[in-house]
């Protein structure tokens, strides 16, 4: 995967400094969207990256492991645990 299609770490930095309160709800699902794709391509092997955008990966992945628990759990598992289908 390369950075075709990436969010730059510029527009990454102005959507955080924004509060959503001041963000239309078109601009909220957009994010939203472009978020989740970009932890997708998190997940591409770094050799196919450019070196900035291996490095944020990185860190994303880094945060991603500290705030949510680890990469050991799979992308449904975690969609499961989400809407509280992992209850039994």
């Amino acid at each position: 995967m390369s950075d075709t299609g990436r969010k730059d770490f510029s527009t990454k930095a102005k959507e955080s400094m924004t509060p959503d309160s001041s963000k239309s709800t078109t601009d909220k699902i957009s994010e939203g969207f472009t978020d989740t794709t970009d932890k997708f391509a998190r997940g591409a092997p770094d050799s196919n990256k450019s070196t900035t955008q291996e490095i944020g990966d990185k860190m994303g992945r880094s945060k991603d492991n500290e705030v949510h628990g680890g990469a050991s759990e799979s992308l449904v598992d975690k969609a499961k645990n989400l809407v509280g289908m992992d209850k039994h």
